[in-house]
């Protein structure tokens, strides 16, 4: 096959020479902070976006919205919800009857375990909400932005807080998270992230009044309990009465200490997502998370405990 002779150029580009394209990255940031990249070259006029995300760079044009029903949790996701349901629940029981140490420590074994079997289903209605809802309400705004987002579990982290809670009595558990794809601005990852912490405060507001009536309707706190440290179930007695008020309590302490912790700043929690998009917002936030339970934690409730402000809205009813 003939080669074409380069002095040809001077009067004709080759059709068949590769040029090297070169593509072209302009950046602008708006109002809100958000650095939005432009990005052109080529015969598409655009980059490659495997490499755009191998740079660290997305496209500037809005995400599409999603258009499947908000409120739609595939088989995949609820497969990974439940087993994170369960085990936090179980690690919530172990941590509630005082780990291996109390199993060692008792003379009756078959009480903590009749104990432990008991306190989990009050566990996971006081609890479950909280970290359930949490989630929930990351994936639906991730979805309002547009975005592909659905809960997985972490089963190194529901394995290492079972065995914490077990030896020790005491739970630190990462039970997994809201995945999210997509593309959007500082503004909305930050909407994304403070969702969660929002339905836990929510859920603490909601709670008041709810398990006050709750608790005034069945006469909870006017019937003659035994010592708590006896468990749930004394003389062959079911205590109803302290299960539903420690439901109750446990659901305003948990919105408390989970909007709290996930409000921290660092890593992959929420706060760090919201400091990012808005220091005033994420003050105001983890503020008011922060003034609740140190009020309650730090003055050994004498400031306010969720009991007694339970046991004040009985009163009523």
């Amino acid at each position: 096959m003939g080669r074409r002779d380069p002095r040809a150029d001077i009067i004709d580009d080759d059709p068949f020479k590769q040029r090297p394209r070169v593509a072209r990255v302009h950046a602008r940031q708006t109002n809100d902070g958000t650095i939005h990249f432009e990005m052109n070259g080529g015969a598409s006029g655009k980059i490659n976006p495997l490499l755009a995300q191998f740079m660290g760079l997305q496209p500037n044009k809005p995400a599409a919205m999603h258009d499947g029903r908000i409120w739609h949790f595939s088989d995949e996701e609820k497969k990974h919800l439940r087993l994170a349901t369960a085990a936090f629940t179980l690690a919530l029981g172990f941590m509630w009857v005082g780990g291996l140490g109390n199993l060692l420590a008792t003379k009756n074994p078959s009480s903590w375990v009749i104990q432990l079997l008991l306190s989990m289903p009050v566990m996971l209605l006081a609890v479950g909400p909280a970290f359930l809802l949490h989630e929930i309400g990351h994936k639906i705004i991730a979805k309002k932005n547009g975005c592909w987002a659905e809960f997985r579990a972490d089963p190194g982290g529901l394995r290492f807080g079972i065995i914490l809670a077990f030896f020790l009595g005491f739970l630190f558990m990462a039970p997994g998270a809201v995945m999210v794809a997509g593309v959007v601005t500082r503004r909305q990852n930050g909407h994304i992230a403070v969702a969660g912490p929002l339905v836990n405060f929510g859920l603490f507001i909601i709670g008041i009044p709810v398990w006050g009536l709750i608790l005034g309707l069945t006469g909870a706190f006017d019937a003659t309990l035994p010592d708590p440290d006896f468990g749930y179930l004394v003389g062959g007695s079911l205590i109803w009465q302290q299960m539903l008020i420690d439901a109750g309590v446990f659901w305003l302490g948990a919105n408390l200490v989970l909007g709290l912790f996930n409000m921290i700043p660092w890593g992959p929690l929420d706060g760090a997502k919201v400091k990012d998009w808005n220091d005033t917002a994420f003050w105001v936030v983890i503020g008011v998370f922060g003034l609740l339970v140190f009020s309650w934690v730090f003055t050994n409730g004498e400031v306010w405990n969720p009991e007694d402000l339970l046991n004040s809205i009985a009163d009523l009813f």
